[in-house]
């Protein structure tokens, strides 16, 4: 199969490549609804030496870089509470976590959670967070920019690999709001 969208060596519909994801991210493609058929998300195969965005766009394809998205999570506290939620924004933008995260999740402080908390948390590996298949009931706040592409290169959970996913299947996934101005250049 080829790629929608960059050069990759192997490709494949998502639910062909379940033994290539991590648990939680096999699980919701397992059992992924909502208008976009899982078949349209694709797994690629990438190698972790090229993982750094500059020689990534290089060895993969240059059109990339304006179409690839990062997932970070971060961390709003208010009183003793704390909230995690994860936030999808073109790689070219930064997320605004003291604007638009901190008031979406009502927080009085908003930061990016640490290492240690995002991969734990999520079960994903560090540089491969993904929207897909996040802890259940946390906020995914996804920029408008995001949801516009037709297609989005996204991590896969691990640091080996990535995926493809349609921009709109982004505002369909569990939790998902999505916001203007949440990354910003």
């Amino acid at each position: 199969m080829d790629a929608p969208l960059g050069h990759f060596d192997h490709a494949a519909p998502a639910p062909a490549a379940l033994d290539d994801l991590i648990r939680p991210v096999a699980d919701a493609v397992r059992h992924w609804s909502g208008s976009v058929p899982a078949e349209q998300i694709v797994y690629v195969e990438t190698d972790p030496r090229w993982a750094d965005t500059a020689v990534f766009v290089e060895h993969y394809g240059r059109e990339l870089l304006e179409r690839s998205a990062n997932c970070v999570v971060v961390a709003g506290k208010r009183g003793g509470e704390t909230t995690l939620a994860a936030c999808a924004a073109l790689s070219t933008t930064r997320v605004d976590v003291n604007g638009v995260v901190r008031r979406q999740l009502g927080a009085r402080k908003a930061s990016f959670a640490s290492m240690d908390i995002a991969t734990g948390e999520t079960g994903m590996e560090y540089g491969g967070i993904t929207p897909l298949g996040l802890p259940a009931g946390w906020p995914l706040l996804v920029d408008s920019a995001v949801v516009d592409l037709p297609y989005v290169l996204v991590g896969s959970g691990r640091r080996q690999g990535k995926l493809l996913v349609p921009g709109k299947a982004f505002a369909e996934l569990p939790g998902a709001v999505v916001l203007e101005g949440l990354g910003v250049a």
